[in-house]
């Protein structure tokens, strides 16, 4: 049975065009510096350590910073209702112009992940907003379903 419901979900992700386990892929351009950037997310993450955003149903909260090293960031989301834990990596690169670019990537720690109703997206995603790296001047954001697992239907409200 156990085993019928996996090639379920594994058919499925082929069909529609998601990754074959719950992750995003995304790149952001920020009109700062990337030492700027970096610190920005670190320190979202570092005032969402706790279960406070938790509070109104939303997820901007449980983050934990593990590791800076040079230009990436990397750090755990753990969702408040179910207590999974997602892993985030965020890779810095200078634009040479006064810009930074970011590469994220969140993934399920959860083996049997597929769907995950976005969530991997909007981690990474309510870091950004929180931050306000969404409001510098040239930002942009790239990303799709076929690398970021329900993007098309995200709600970062929510997750």
């Amino acid at each position: 049975m156990q085993f019928a419901v996996l090639f379920s979900m594994v058919a499925a992700a082929s069909a529609a065009q998601y990754p074959l386990h719950a992750s995003c892929k995304a790149d952001w351009t920020f009109g700062v510096t990337c030492e700027e950037a970096k610190q920005a997310i670190i320190d979202q993450m570092n005032a969402w350590s706790g279960p406070e955003g938790c509070a109104d149903g939303g997820e901007k909260c449980l983050y934990e910073v593990l590791t800076t090293d040079g230009n990436v960031v990397t750090g755990t989301h753990t969702t408040p209702s179910a207590g999974y834990v997602d892993d985030l990596e965020f890779t810095f690169t200078d634009g040479g112009d006064g810009t930074c670019a970011m590469h994220g990537y969140s993934r399920s720690e959860t083996f049997y992940a597929y769907l995950d109703s976005s969530t991997n997206y909007c981690n990474m995603k309510n870091l950004i907003t929180g931050s306000g790296l969404d409001q510098s001047e040239s930002f942009s954001e790239v990303t799709s379903d076929d690398i970021c697992t329900q993007y098309s239907s995200a709600n970062c409200d929510v997750y």
